[in-house]
């Protein structure tokens, strides 16, 4: 296993880490067992990164990696999130705490080594979230007094948190710049995968795909200002497996995978012998300067087996990153019918 330092908190964490949401489905709706036998694995191949949240089954994924983390007598670097909803928008530094100390108690600690708010940053104020529902949070939400920043960094000094974050799922360039630029955060989580590349890449030309575009990819700005990223759904809800592009359910814990016909634009790049989609398309993430992590959501052994072989594999050939940017220039028209 291959370790890299997020930004510039000094914290060299495994470039393949451990995804407990609730898509994958071990730490939501499998047993105890498989739960430890999916961790003892990941450890025993180098895995020291796992990444959680209250929303992962409202709970109980955090208190199932806790359960876990005890029974093996281990501590490996965590980070949790913080969900805002639309009753806590008058007091968001008090959810802040009082989620995290709900948090510790469920993962059976006394800090998390990262805490993030788990809704995106946007330029305007939200004002459709709902009671029991989050969404998107504002920059003014995150910077004012008593705001997402105010809790975090409350919650940092009561020594609860190391080194705070946000994620951008679903968010854009601008807002999450605006957050990164205040030099205060060290870690972002985002959506990035060959078939939504916006935070990766520059914009190929001709590609038609909108949403998340900047001046810059966002995965090298944050890289620039020592901000560490951890990429999640990195295989597009599974699209990017070769189960994936043919329609098959992957595992019986997952919700199945999200087949998108677009998906299958990138079949050359499963050769026996070599690598399959999936592990060409970790590869191709790793490949980003800036990354520090590739979350993987897994659900069994087998598959914490397949996505750690990435580490210290080879880079894809330079041919197959030409085709992959003739499939997005060609805005995926390889694709086969549905």
């Amino acid at each position: 296993m291959n370790y890299r330092e997020v930004g510039n908190t000094g914290i060299e964490i495994s470039e393949i880490g451990f995804g407990c949401g609730g898509f994958a489905g071990l730490f939501v709706r499998g047993t105890h067992f498989e739960q430890r036998a999916a961790v003892s694995r990941a450890l025993e191949l180098g895995i020291n990164y796992f990444d959680e949240a209250p929303e992962y089954g409202n709970g109980v994924s955090e208190t199932n990696l806790g359960l876990v983390l005890k029974d093996l007598g281990v501590r490996p670097y965590i980070t949790t999130k913080v969900e805002v909803y639309g009753q806590h928008l008058d007091d968001i530094a008090g959810r802040i705490v009082k989620s995290t100390e709900e948090s510790l108690q469920r993962l059976q600690v006394d800090y998390v080594d990262f805490l993030q708010v788990h809704n995106p940053p946007r330029l305007t104020e939200n004002t459709e979230m709902r009671e029991g529902s989050f969404s998107g949070l504002s920059v003014n939400d995150y910077l004012k007094p008593g705001g997402a920043l105010d809790g975090l960094e409350r919650v940092q000094r009561a020594g609860k948190v190391r080194f705070i974050g946000f994620t951008n799922q679903g968010g854009t360039f601008e807002p999450a710049a605006k957050l990164i630029d205040t030099g205060r955060f060290n870690l972002v989580n985002l959506a990035c995968s060959l078939m939504e590349p916006q935070f990766g890449v520059d914009r190929p030309y001709g590609m038609r795909l909108e949403g998340g575009w900047g001046p810059t990819p966002l995965i090298a700005y944050a890289h620039a200002h020592g901000v560490g990223i951890s990429v999640i759904n990195g295989l597009a809800s599974g699209a990017l497996t070769d189960m994936g592009i043919a329609g098959e359910i992957p595992h019986p814990l997952t919700r199945g995978s999200r087949l998108r016909n677009e998906a299958r634009a990138f079949n050359f790049l499963s050769r026996s012998g070599e690598h399959n989609l999936a592990e060409a398309s970790i590869r191709w993430l790793l490949m980003l300067e800036g990354v520090s992590t590739v979350l993987g959501g897994f659900s069994s052994v087998e598959q914490v087996e397949e996505s750690t072989g990435n580490s210290g594999a080879p880079a894809l050939a330079k041919q197959d990153l030409k085709r992959i940017e003739m499939a997005w220039r060609g805005n995926f028209a390889s694709a086969g019918p549905e």
